[in-house]
């Protein structure tokens, strides 16, 4: 129809198409949004399909005279271009809020904070933003002269309403990166300026919060604007100083998610003196703390520390880093000396709600800054330590007492749960710095015997419900940071929470969910990192440690049936690693029974969504098996009648047994045929793994669904679609988020 010399019909068509998508009915208008969508990302492609030689300074995001160079080149987009520019008005007119505001209108026409995100208006805006961001850069200048007409008319009061300012802002918000940086810099000078004239001139809370929320909105998509504009940015984080103390619903939770936006990605601006002024602007806004922060809530807060911790991150001094902190950290510190003072007066200090409160605040608000700060933290955690596994101990004796004079009921009475949470947070906080630390051998030889001592005989002495599980998952992590240098600490963690643990969730497979996941986390660590510390333990609890690795993978819950074959599978290559004694006694006692295991959990129809890892570890136990390494007999050579019988064609007859015994409606042959296939396609991984699934969807017990047994192929082609996409979306500039965008180095 395009090429038709008379297009009235086309033109007409796209009108009345224009005028449906203006229908109050979203399911009406995501259908229109779908051709739209199409259509302007063929005319972008179009374009950039143009040689570069007939466009010698063509730059499609760039100033209005590239543009104008492009009329006299024939494109569809010429044709389009008046229901393109009455497509951009529908656009804006129609968009809907991203999840970022929190601050909207509910029926009652009240200005109130968002509790609960509406999926459906999520994936709209993704799409409405999506076509936006094309219909930009098809003409930039139409769409900058769009949306600041449509600005002036809600600062002169002509159109000015909730509605409209929300619908113009949130479309200006979602165009970040479409425009090239003078264009950028230019159309958001006017914006920025225009929206806080217009937060001054306002009057009435909910009016205020409005502006204010869509000024956080803008501000938060364009960290590379204000990245270069140093006046700017210090202006635009003044003013979310000033809205953290607007107590309207939801306008300081969105300063203080904005701030940390910014932070994170503007960070270095911030601990860089510029030019103009007497010091870095980190250290005022230390030095002014206590007043920013006076109205915010306990986790608004914590999240303003986190913010602040990643501008400190960013100072590459380590002097003046330590300095930072020292001052970052002397609000916080303030209240944790004062009850810890308190405390070692009066343990009953400890009874007041109050008082738990503040120091689980302060402890959230250390491990937000650690998480932030990374390694540079250590000048706050040597300040605290001493005191923090004190009040660890304190807190570990008033529960227990409490719990042995009342009963089991006092563990869920809310003053043993505050007292809880600073244990908790205690581990979170440890947990957190050691993964952040750079030098290991002091956490190794000062750190950690403290903290094992404090934490390991508290977690073995107490009760079951009384048990923390960030304790499993704590030790864990350390292992896993710490690694060989703390081998000779795992037999003392093993004894303390090894065979408690094991008790609390053997009984079924859901009691105790998170002490499970962390159990297991932690053998998966210490079968990692400290393997020798496994082989220096007693026989019978070694044998322990290898029934609860088959307990694991017989698991229904998926993520600990993923880690148990994990496990069993690290464990079978670091005992291959092994002198062939060791290796051999291993093989002897447990090689046949965990190959019947995962027999069992392969041919198992509730472990269909482990059968990737269900055929690796098969894999290589017959790979073992096959290439000679097993060397000790897998058999007893009292009971064989052959004396010449080697492994391989023991497990050949082994198998073949345990199968037909299993599936006694499976003809002799085609078990024969399965077996010599395990041995003879043990090299190629994608082979064995087709001739097992071919083998299980032969079996009765698998008839029906077994989309499971092609979970890995699926989540591979899911994978690469997502990456491809994330590709061809990063060639187009604005159509990926700011926040989505990969870190650069600076970030």
């Amino acid at each position: 129809m395009e090429a038709q010399q008379d297009k009235q019909g086309l033109m007409t068509a796209h009108y009345y198409l224009l005028r449906i998508s203006q229908v109050e009915e979203r399911e009406v208008f995501k259908v229109c949004l779908e051709y739209w969508t199409k259509l302007v990302a063929e005319l972008y492609e179009e374009i950039q399909q143009l040689p570069v030689l007939d466009m010698p300074l063509l730059s499609l995001t760039g100033a209005p005279s590239p543009q104008s160079a492009l009329v006299n080149i024939p494109l569809r987009k010429n044709m389009y271009s008046e229901i393109l520019s009455n497509l951009r008005v529908i656009m804006i007119d129609r968009m809907v809020k991203p999840e970022e505001v929190l601050v909207v209108e509910n029926e009652e026409g009240e200005i109130v904070r968002e509790f609960m995100k509406d999926c459906d208006t999520i994936t709209l805006y993704k799409s409405m933003r999506e076509c936006l961001v094309y219909l930009t850069h098809l003409d930039v200048q139409d769409a900058e002269n769009i949306m600041s007409n449509k600005l002036t008319k809600q600062v002169d009061g002509s159109e000015w309403s909730w509605n409209n300012l929300n619908k113009l802002c949130w479309a200006i918000g979602s165009i970040s990166g479409a425009m090239n940086e003078d264009t950028e810099k230019r159309f958001l000078v006017t914006v920025i300026k225009e929206l806080l004239g217009l937060c001054e001139q306002k009057r009435g809370k909910d009016n205020k919060a409005v502006v204010a929320s869509n000024i956080m909105y803008i501000v938060g998509q364009y960290p590379r604007f204000l990245k270069a504009h140093w006046k700017f940015l210090k202006t635009v984080v003044n003013k979310l100083f000033e809205f953290m103390h607007e107590t309207h619903e939801g306008v300081q939770d969105m300063a203080c998610d904005t701030f940390i936006k910014i932070a994170q990605k503007c960070r270095r601006q911030f601990v860089t003196q510029q030019q103009g002024e007497s010091c870095p602007f980190i250290e005022e806004i230390l030095n002014t703390i206590e007043i920013i922060t006076k109205d915010l809530t306990p986790q608004q807060v914590q999240t303003f520390y986190e913010a602040v911790g990643y501008m400190i991150s960013a100072q590459p001094n380590k002097n003046i880093q330590e300095r930072l902190v020292i001052l970052y950290m002397e609000l916080p510190n303030a209240g944790w000396d004062r009850i810890l003072a308190q405390i070692s007066q009066n343990l009953d200090v400890l009874n007041s709600p109050e008082n738990t409160k503040i120091l689980g605040h302060v402890l959230r608000t250390n491990v937000a800054a650690c998480n932030a700060v990374g390694s540079g933290f250590s000048v706050q955690i040597a300040r605290i330590y001493v005191t923090l596994l004190e009040l660890y101990k304190a807190v570990s004796q008033l529960i227990s007492n409490t719990v042995a004079r009342e009963g089991l009921i006092a563990t869920k009475t809310p003053r043993i749960r505050n007292l809880r949470v600073i244990k908790k947070e205690t581990l979170k906080l440890m947990e957190t710095y050691i993964t952040k630390a750079e030098e290991t051998s002091q956490i190794i030889t000062h750190l950690m015997p403290p903290l094992l001592s404090a934490v390991l005989i508290d977690y073995n002495t107490n009760v079951e419900q009384a048990r923390d599980a960030e304790v499993l998952s704590s030790m864990a992590t350390i292992i896993s940071k710490l690694g060989a240098g703390i081998t000779n600490e795992v037999p003392a963690i093993l004894n303390a929470v090894f065979e408690c643990t094991l008790n609390m969730i053997n009984k079924d497979f859901s009691e105790y969910p998170e002490h499970r996941v962390g159990f297991f986390k932690l053998l998966r660590a210490i079968n990692q990192h400290c393997f020798p510390a496994l082989l220096s333990l007693p026989p019978a609890q070694f044998k322990l440690i290898m029934d609860s690795i088959v307990w694991a993978f017989k698991h229904t819950m998926r993520d600990i049936a993923e880690t148990g074959l994990n496990i069993c599978l690290e464990l079978l290559n670091n005992i291959s690693l092994q002198d062939t004694a060791t290796a051999n006694l291993f093989y002897q006692q447990y090689f046949l029974n965990l190959l019947q295991d995962v027999f069992f959990v392969l041919t198992d129809t509730d472990h269909k969504s482990g059968f990737k890892m269900q055929c690796s570890v098969l894999q290589r136990m017959f790979t073992l098996v096959e290439s000679g390494a097993v060397q000790a007999p897998l058999f007893n050579p009292s009971e064989v009648t052959d004396p010449t019988i080697t492994n391989q064609r023991f497990l050949r007859e082994y198998v073949m047994n345990l199968l037909q015994n299993a599936f006694p409606h499976l003809q002799t042959a085609q078990v024969q045929a399965f077996v010599i296939g395990l041995f003879e396609l043990n090299q190629d991984f994608t082979k064995f793994k087709l001739h097992l699934r071919d083998f299980l969807i032969q079996l009765k017990e698998f008839a029906g669904d077994n989309a499971d047994l092609y979970l890995e192929e699926r989540e591979a082609e899911a994978e690469l679609r997502k990456k491809t996409e994330m590709e061809n979306a990063l060639k187009i500039p604005g159509l990926v988020k700011p926040s989505d965008l990969p870190m650069d180095e600076e970030e």
